[in-house]
């Protein structure tokens, strides 16, 4: 973890291939595959309350949540990297990281997630951003990648992180904007955010 916490306290966020081992990251994306093709999988929604809705063309994944009570070995592997990730930032970075919200996520050959932000308009508990990335031999010609803006300029210079399985990416929730491209075939992750406490 000591390289995560490295990059966040110095940039404010992190790439680090080999997160997630081969093995692990190979079973949590047949979870992942086992929970699309049963229909589990429900198209994501964007924005919180009354103002949640489907919003196609803006977001196009699909989703599933993680229980507090994992429902597999790999799950609770993937949790306890998790944890230690936070206990890390915490001891470090005096983050005040209080729990994990957590799901697969799923899109389609083609599908994207326009440019945003992880926080609420109202609600600022997201604090970082974490994606473990599930896809076997991801090459860089099938796109997909994470553009990560590194301020809120709309020309703003970028950091473009292939979706390569086993890659962690995490980042300051409220601070990067950033989007996700379109890719040639479906793309696998766990996508979540550490939030503090109201």
């Amino acid at each position: 973890m000591d390289s995560v916490v490295e990059q966040l306290a110095e940039k404010g966020w992190c790439v680090l291939p080999g997160f997630l081992p081969p093995d692990l990251a190979q079973q949590l994306a047949v979870e992942a595959q086992t929970l699309y093709q049963s229909g589990q999988l429900r198209h994501a929604a964007t924005g919180q309350g009354e103002k949640r809705e489907v919003r196609a063309g803006l977001r196009d994944d699909a989703i599933a949540w993680l229980d507090e009570t994992p429902s597999s070995a790999a799950q609770r592997e993937y949790l306890a990297r998790m944890e230690a990730l936070r206990l890390a930032a915490n001891r470090e970075l005096q983050l005040g990281l209080f729990d994990l919200e957590t799901h697969f996520a799923r899109y389609p050959a083609g599908a994207r997630y326009r440019k945003h932000l992880d926080v609420f308009r109202h609600d600022s508990r997201r604090t970082l951003s974490v994606v473990c990335y599930l896809n076997e031999n991801w090459q860089e010609s099938d796109g997909g990648q994470l553009r990560l803006y590194l301020d809120e300029a709309d020309d703003s210079p970028h950091v473009d992180i292939l979706p390569q399985g086993g890659t962690l990416a995490c980042f300051l929730s409220a601070r990067f904007p950033h989007e996700v491209l379109p890719a040639g075939r479906s793309r696998l992750s766990l996508t979540g955010w550490f939030r503090r406490r109201d």
